[in-house]
This record gives structure tokens, sequence and C-alpha cells, in this order.
């Protein structure tokens, strides 16, 4: 550019674009030099370190019932780029709502391992499941005592649960 502006004398297409770019009063200015730690913290600025991020926790929310006319489950699973999927099932099967919701929260966790899910946070509005869960309460009822050994085993599927 400095060539262009400063030197009328060259031949061919340089000499058209010194005549255009003359009517505009462009003046050439050489670029100061960028101190190197101004480049190195504009670096550090805009990158993370891969140590530093996060993994993604799906979030799964499930809700279990039963009545006289049945028993079913909704689940909820939230995953990451919006990633939404909502499913409600129907046990064929006759169920208390304590093992419905445990079948809600199986078939969550089922589906978040076949979709890859590494790290998962489960929410239950059953303070019973989760306190068995957890080890808050002891699980005497022989059926539920399957679903708690059947639910820590699915979680072992997880880096995080």
């Amino acid at each position: 550019m400095k060539q262009v502006l400063s030197k009328p004398d060259l031949a061919g297409r340089m000499v058209s674009w010194s005549v255009k770019l003359s009517e505009y009063d462009l003046q050439y200015v050489p670029r100061s030099s960028i101190k190197s730690q101004v480049l190195a913290d504009f670096v550090v600025e805009f990158t993370s370190p891969a140590h530093n991020v996060a993994p993604f926790v799906w979030l799964l929310s499930v809700d279990g019932s039963s009545n006289l006319k049945g028993s079913g489950a909704g689940i909820i699973l939230e995953g990451p780029g919006d990633v939404l999927i909502e499913q409600s099932l129907r046990f064929e099967f006759k169920a208390s709502n304590n093992q419905a919701e445990y079948e809600a929260l199986i078939a969550g966790m089922n589906l978040a391992a076949e979709m890859g899910a590494e790290n998962l946070r489960a929410r239950s509005d059953s303070e019973l499941i989760t306190s068995q869960i957890s080890g808050e309460y002891q699980t005497k009822d022989t059926q539920l005592c399957k679903y708690v050994m059947k639910v820590r085993k699915l979680a072992e599927k997880f880096k995080f649960f």
C-alpha cells in the first residue's frame, strides 16, 4: 500500500489503483509494533484450558404414580444443546406409588445412558425414593430393596450420579 500511495510512476494496474485511491486523500501510516505481552494476554483471555471446562451434567426429572386404574411414569431428560426428551410410560403391571417412582427413575437412567450421558443429576418428588438411594433412609421392604440395588447398579454407568 505504501508504494501505491507514494509512487505515482508505477506501471499497469498499480497506476490505476494509485489514481483511484488518491481521490480519497489516504495516507499510509505504518503499524506500530505489538508488544508481546499484549498478544499473550489476548491469547489467555480468549482460550480456556481444557481442565477448567466443567463437564455437562444431564438433568433427569421423574415422577411415578399409581391408582386403581393403573400406574405410570413421566420422564424429562435435559441434555446439552437444548436436548429435551419427554416420555410418559404406562405400566402393564400393578405397582405401588413407590414402585412406580422407582420404575420411572430406572427408565430415565436407562434413557440417559442410551443418550451417552456421563454425568447425571436426577430429581424426584418422592422423598422416600431420594433418601433411600442417597442412603439417608434404610430400605426395609424387600421389593424396594431390589429397586435400590438396581438403581445403584445403573448409577455405576455414570461418572457422576
